[in-house]
């Protein structure tokens, strides 16, 4: 009987007691949360429960576990599982507890800062940081892992002795991987490009939706995601909307008849931008910048807060200028001539340089019989 209830007791009240200390715990972090609703931080830190109960029992296994006298050939082997799994959900719960730090300065600083552009960059930043603690943190973990195999402890002086060679290696094979991750150092902390920029890259018009180590995803108009190496952001050029001041001049072209009445064009350009909301009233204009033989190109110019208004500007201005030439001007549209040609002065009497008429010549054309 006693072999029996010893194994329950201890394996049982760890169990247990793993339990209430992590439910008491999660509602002290309840009651902080709500005497303290102006941070997250304990809000937060909840999603941290179930690896800090698994470091709390895998703890107390480890502590207890030679006084159940169980499995005694084994005692070794499930003292390095537990060992094993205590090292890893220590590790889990240090990313979350981190996480939630992080996480909640962001939106403090957030919260406080109402400059776009810097809050956006400092959005990039911490997902860099947060990335790296992440890979450091499991690296250790695993490094811990590893040492506490015998076979390990033995081969670290020969390790340790060949790393330099093991460099060098690694770092030739992996020198597109380095300059990679040396791109997104130099990207979260350099202020080139961050997350939310509105950005073209090769012809493409998107929102910059993930920075990582190693790529950048830029998420185009029509909802397609491109994947970019962070390294083509510092080696090509790009165009960054976002950055500095998001205010941008958009442009609108037509092609016009010659008789078009560019006073009333420009007084309705005037009436529609007043109507649409997406424009800032910083400036606007319209002027003929080309002709040809037959039109001319007419431009205007409208401002707007940011590209997306920019847009909005642009297609209402286009469509309702065209609808009011069709309906109140259509004479203003391009056309086709198709009036009698002007003859001239030396072939209005129907006789050519040479003295012979378009008559006589078609006359005696070889054509003329067939």
């Amino acid at each position: 009987m006693e072999n029996l209830l010893r194994p329950l007791i201890v394996v049982g009240g760890s169990v247990v007691l793993t339990l209430f200390i992590g439910w008491a715990t999660d509602r002290l972090l309840c009651k902080a949360d709500e005497r303290h609703p102006e941070t997250s931080l304990w809000g937060l830190l909840r999603r941290g429960r179930i690896p800090y109960q698994l470091v709390l029992c895998a703890a107390l296994l480890r502590g207890s576990f030679d006084r159940a006298e169980v499995l005694g050939g084994h005692r070794v082997g499930v003292g390095r599982v537990l060992t094993l799994v205590l090292i890893g959900g220590a590790a889990w719960l240090a990313i979350r507890i981190v996480g939630a730090i992080v996480d909640t300065s962001y939106t403090r600083y957030a919260r406080v800062h109402h400059d776009a552009a810097r809050v956006r960059r400092v959005r990039t930043q911490v997902s860099l940081i947060m990335r790296v603690v992440s890979a450091v943190v499991g690296v250790v973990a695993v490094a811990a892992m590893l040492l506490t195999f015998p076979a390990f402890r033995a081969a670290g002086a020969s390790l340790l002795a060949s790393a330099g060679i093991i460099g060098i290696v690694a770092g030739v094979a992996a020198q597109s991987t380095l300059s990679n991750m040396f791109a997104g150092f130099q990207i979260a902390f350099g202020d080139m490009v961050r997350m939310g920029d509105t950005v073209v890259v090769d012809g493409e018009w998107g929102t910059v939706e993930e920075i990582t180590l190693t790529f950048l995803t830029v998420r185009t108009w029509d909802e397609r995601r491109i994947t970019m190496p962070v390294s083509y952001f510092t080696s090509k050029p790009f165009e960054n909307w976002s950055r500095g001041t998001p205010q941008m001049t958009g442009i609108v072209y037509w092609h016009v008849d010659h008789s078009a009445p560019l006073d009333a064009m420009r007084e309705k350009l005037r009436d529609v931008l007043r109507e649409c909301p997406a424009w800032d009233g910083r400036a606007y204009g319209l002027d003929v910048t080309d002709t040809t033989p037959s039109t001319m190109q007419v431009r205007a110019l409208a401002t707007a807060k940011d590209a997306d208004d920019i847009w909005t500007v642009r297609v209402t201005v286009r469509e309702q200028m065209i609808r009011w030439l069709s309906e109140q001007h259509p004479y203003a549209l391009p056309r086709v001539n198709t009036a009698d040609a002007l003859l001239p002065p030396n072939r209005a009497n129907g006789r050519v340089p040479g003295g012979i008429s378009p008559q006589r010549r078609a006359h005696e054309s070889p054509r003329a019989d067939r």
